[in-house]
């Protein structure tokens, strides 16, 4: 798993002979998309980002999960872009990219965008606001499962009233309305995909092939070895410093951290404990703060994976939660897996959005009332095998973990040993990462160790926790959290906002429909040789198009900005 890191004679051994190692048809395949993209190593070089994980579909509305998100982030763009504070309060901060300008109606219930005239797709059409109206219908639609559908809600339509113009019209003032428009949604091609049915968008070719406006255009996707993209030299933003980002598909996080380590990768996203040591001792790697806005936790699936249509025989019991959460020393579990890379989560948002922290009070850990409380529940030991039961039903369930993740991994193995201690059977399930999102949504899971991304300004909680969020996994329902969490956001009185939330966080802490497990300081091990700006909270991979290679430690690899499937170099 952590292999001895392959000294410079043998890594210079291997780029040297490179140029032979690549197969005559990969260099023919990419000739093409060169001379399309202009002479590669004009600018700067190729990244070569290791993922352990394969994204489902490259189609913006459906990807979900970081190894998706920073493909489809190079590859299109959004009318305008959030600013480094992240602020989602009206426009302040907020920077223009297909949308050059914009106007506020008198009335605020509306926002016309003025398009870039120079934006253009990969494929040379150009932009019209008919695609920033055809977007918001498919994220809007049903048959689409959008996962930012929620965070449009309060959008009423969007009108294409010339072929640079287009205009927003919104349901209610907030202070999001501007966020809303732009944040949430890629611009999608109308050219290339209206001729179908939206239901079918998903399914088409584009989601494997896809043609965006970013400064990166798509080169090709080699199923389970890597995904390419390359600098579009004509962007109306202008040319990406870099030539060339790959995407090197590994199996898991093990086979990925053996990619980094033996030279074959420049970066590798959450480096974990373990591997910290042997990292520092790397000169060629380093260590990059990476303020991630992410959560992590144990959650339990509110609806009867066998009729969905009830409550979960287990789980659908708010006693039942509550003893689960108070059975979990938390602080325990982070220190032992993590050490000082995690802190203990408070809540569906991270400590860094929480307005006050001092006003939630978690559930404490106290394994004496998690007994009394499945004791009342009418879950007891009646046989003395050391499972509690009810009319003869073991209180047992299964805990699902996506194989990509070592760290949640460890927790599910952890939890399972702290539930045995109050009669609870909790058994880890490991899936491939794919299976573990499609199970979530076919709600065919009793608990899962999840992780959510958040969103700025805690606008996600919309999606991920309130009652029609498309991202709500676990089917949450609380009118009392709806209420708390809406009128938070949609309050332009910033202290009352703040009091909201305070409640809210609550609500959904003593209604545990999950337990808060950690938060995890997750850096970036990236290559010395890439000058690369500050990392943003809400992606990594945010302004790709601006990192570069340091001219002093260019190598002939750069010069060719090729790899041959399977990642040699």
């Amino acid at each position: 798993m952590r292999p001895e890191f392959p000294s410079r004679v043998r890594r210079a051994r291997r780029l040297l002979t490179l140029a032979g190692a690549l197969s005559l048809a990969a260099a023919a395949a990419c000739r093409g998309d060169d001379e399309r993209a202009g002479t590669i190593g004009d600018a700067g070089g190729t990244l070569i980002v290791v993922m352990p994980a394969e994204p489902g579909t490259l189609f913006p509305p459906q990807v979900t999960g970081t190894q998706g998100g920073a493909v489809i982030s190079a590859l299109f763009d959004k009318l305008a872009d959030i600013g480094p504070a992240l602020e989602t309060y009206g426009d302040a901060g907020f920077q223009p990219r297909l949308a050059r300008t914009w106007q506020w109606a008198p009335d605020s219930l509306s926002i016309a965008f003025t398009l870039d005239s120079a934006a253009h797709w990969h494929d040379g059409a150009p932009l019209r606001a008919a695609d920033v109206a055809y977007t918001f219908r498919v994220y809007t639609n049903d048959s689409v499962g959008a996962d930012a559908k929620s965070l449009l809600a309060n959008i009423d339509s969007v009108t294409a009233p010339d072929a640079r113009t287009a205009v927003f019209w919104f349901k209610r003032r907030t202070p999001q309305q501007f966020y809303d428009a732009t944040y949430p949604m890629y611009i999608l091609p109308a050219h290339l995909l209206d001729t179908m049915p939206i239901a079918q968008v998903g399914r088409a070719a584009f989601a494997r092939k896809p043609v965006g406006t970013g400064r990166f255009r798509f080169v090709r996707w080699d199923a389970g070895q890597r995904i390419e993209v390359v600098a579009d030299t004509t962007n109306a933003a202008g040319r990406a410093k870099l030539d060339r980002i790959i995407w090197s598909i590994a199996p898991d996080f093990g086979a990925a951290t053996v990619k980094l380590f033996a030279g074959e990768a420049d970066l590798l996203e959450q480096v974990r404990t373990e591997n910290l040591a042997q990292l520092t001792q790397t000169p060629s790697l380093r260590l990059v703060v990476n303020p991630a806005l992410s959560y992590n936790y144990l959650g339990f699936n509110q609806r009867n994976p066998v009729d969905t249509a009830t409550p979960h025989p287990v789980f659908g019991d708010s006693l039942v939660r509550r003893a689960l959460s108070m059975a979990v020393d938390r602080e325990r579990l982070v220190r032992n897996v993590l050490d000082s890379l995690g802190t203990v989560a408070l809540a569906p948002a991270p400590r860094a959005l929480i307005p006050d922290t001092t006003a939630i009070k978690p559930l404490r850990y106290d394994p004496a009332v998690a007994r009394a409380l499945l004791d009342s529940a009418g879950w007891r030991d009646s046989d003395n095998d050391g499972v509690r039961d009810r009319n003869g039903v073991p209180l047992a369930f299964d805990i699902s973990v996506p194989n990509s993740s070592p760290t949640r991994q460890r927790f599910a193995v952890l939890l399972q040993e702290q539930f045995k201690a109050i009669g609870v059977k909790a058994t880890p399930v490991l899936l491939d990462v794919n299976a573990f999102f499609e199970r979530g949504a076919r709600l065919d899971f009793d608990a899962s160790i999840g992780g959510w991304a958040s969103y700025p300004g805690l606008v996600g909680i919309r999606q991920t926790w309130m009652s029609n969020g498309e991202s709500n996994e676990l089917r949450y329902r609380s009118r009392a959290f709806d209420v708390l969490a809406d009128s938070a956001l949609s309050t332009f009185d910033r202290s009352l906002s703040r009091q909201l939330w305070g409640r809210a966080f609550q609500q959904i802490i003593n209604d545990a429909p999950a337990i808060w497990l950690y938060e995890q300081r997750a850096p970036v091990a990236l290559h010395t040789r890439f000058v690369v700006p500050p990392l943003r909270a809400d992606g990594w991979w945010h302004g790709l198009a601006d990192w570069s290679v340091d001219p002093a430690q260019r190598i002939d690899r750069d010069r060719i900005g090729l790899t041959a499937p399977g990642g040699a170099r």
